[in-house]
């Protein structure tokens, strides 16, 4: 039997398939992340992430596909969960480590914790590039986009229901060439915090979202809705944000769910 083995973890119920691969064997193709992400007829994910060996002076690189088989440059829940598959398997030592991504190389420090299942990961997510308010924007709402080494679009007002999340992610998503993130903001419930809901470009809405919880920060930043440290609360959990000058971290956990293996003779 050719097997394919890979562990599963989630970030705040974001969760993701990695497949270490130093030695260069598996190739990650759309089809094959479709498959595996496939929550009825595969194992289940938001996403798989591929480490192979570091380029760039990392400890190692990550490809990132999304659940629909498409690309993505970044994921801050994903690197979270990164870091926790190859401290645990021995490929670095840690705590610190660094992970060359298609938005360039990221940071990151691992924390255990009092569970063997879960570690605390602060990751420098580099910058985030806050574009002025869109014409949109009203007293109430406001708009606008962050490139936060990936695309997403922040949208803040008074209260955002299902629907606006279901309808209006994904329309907003089509009207971007490549897609885009799309994240619903409220402030609150108290100083410095946001509650936010995300949908994702290639995967819908999800329970987090690392990267969009950073772009959320930085916009209510620029709009005076926060401070520099900000609370970031999904529906999956909370994620500590700080606004440095030089940069973005964002803290939060990485949980291990499980260890899987495929028998790839038989497909995916």
């Amino acid at each position: 039997m050719t097997a394919l083995e890979l562990t599963k973890h989630h970030g705040l119920g974001n969760d993701f398939l990695v497949l270490l691969d130093l030695d260069d064997r598996h190739r990650l193709d759309a089809a094959t992340a479709r498959a595996l992400c496939d929550r009825h007829r595969g194992i289940g994910a938001d996403g798989v992430m591929r480490v192979t060996e570091g380029t760039d002076g990392a400890d190692v690189t990550m490809q990132l596909r999304n659940a629909d088989g498409s690309e993505a440059e970044l994921s801050g829940n994903g690197l979270r969960c990164l870091a926790q598959a190859v401290l645990d398997a021995g490929v670095v030592t840690g705590p610190n480590l660094s992970v060359a991504t298609a938005a360039g190389v990221r940071r990151l420090t691992v924390r255990r914790s009092d569970h063997d299942d879960v570690v605390e990961v602060s990751v420098d997510m580099g910058p985030a590039k806050v574009g002025p308010d869109q014409p949109q924007a009203t007293a109430d709402r406001g708009m606008r986009t962050v490139d936060m080494g990936n695309p997403h679009l922040v949208l803040w007002g008074p209260a955002f229901t299902t629907e606006d999340v279901l309808g209006l992610g994904p329309q907003i998503q089509s009207q971007h060439a490549g897609g885009i993130n799309v994240e619903f903001v409220t402030v609150g419930p108290a100083p410095d915090e946001l509650t936010v809901r995300i949908w994702e470009r290639g995967v819908g809405e999800t329970h987090a979202c690392g990267t969009g919880a950073c772009a959320a920060a930085a916009a209510a930043h620029e709009w005076g809705l926060v401070g520099t440290g900000v609370a970031v609360h999904q529906p999956g959990g909370t994620a500590l944000v700080e606004l440095r000058p030089d940069g973005v971290t964002l803290t939060g956990p990485a949980q291990y769910v499980a260890r899987v293996q495929i028998d790839t003779e038989q497909g995916v």
